[in-house]
């Protein structure tokens, strides 16, 4: 009962905090008000109360062996140790470093020699003075009309 009380006079604070807002002609701030303030009467009146102090007692628990549990330690060091593995990878990644594949070998010593790899012909259209070709070539007619445009 003392909790249904509570969740009200909230919500009740919370609408005559918006009325004032809405007064003072600040209808985006009393809108958010009003939105605040209906979340005490419905987490009372869907039965969600109960729900967050579970929650609560639950992260306290958690954050007192946090404290004191080396095994905690353990699985946070864990959890970062993958975040920046992770982390690593994608930049990696977009850096464009290449993984080993099956022809090149990993061992040391001196490579084989790769045979020549004849070279795309240019996108047609580009003038080879002062171009260069970024692999972008077939959005140079978009870049053509745009540039006629003047956008």
């Amino acid at each position: 009962m003392l909790t249904a009380a509570i969740s009200f006079i909230l919500t009740a604070g919370g609408v005559a905090v918006a009325g004032l807002r809405a007064r003072r002609r600040r209808f985006l701030s009393a809108t958010r008000w009003f939105a605040v303030a209906l979340l005490p009467a419905g987490l009372y009146l869907t039965g969600l109360f109960p729900l967050a102090s579970t929650i609560g007692r639950e992260f306290a628990d958690w954050a007192a062996k946090l404290v004191f549990d080396p095994r905690v330690w353990a699985g946070i060091v864990l959890l970062g140790v993958s975040a920046v593995l992770l982390v690593t990878t994608r930049w990696m990644g977009r850096r464009g470093a290449v993984e080993d594949s099956p022809e090149r070998p990993a061992a040391a010593g001196p490579a084989p020699e790769r045979p020549a790899v004849a070279q795309a012909p240019k996108a047609q259209g580009k003038s080879a003075a002062g171009k260069r070709d970024d692999g972008l070539g077939d959005f140079a007619d978009i870049e053509e009309i745009l540039r006629k445009r003047g956008i």
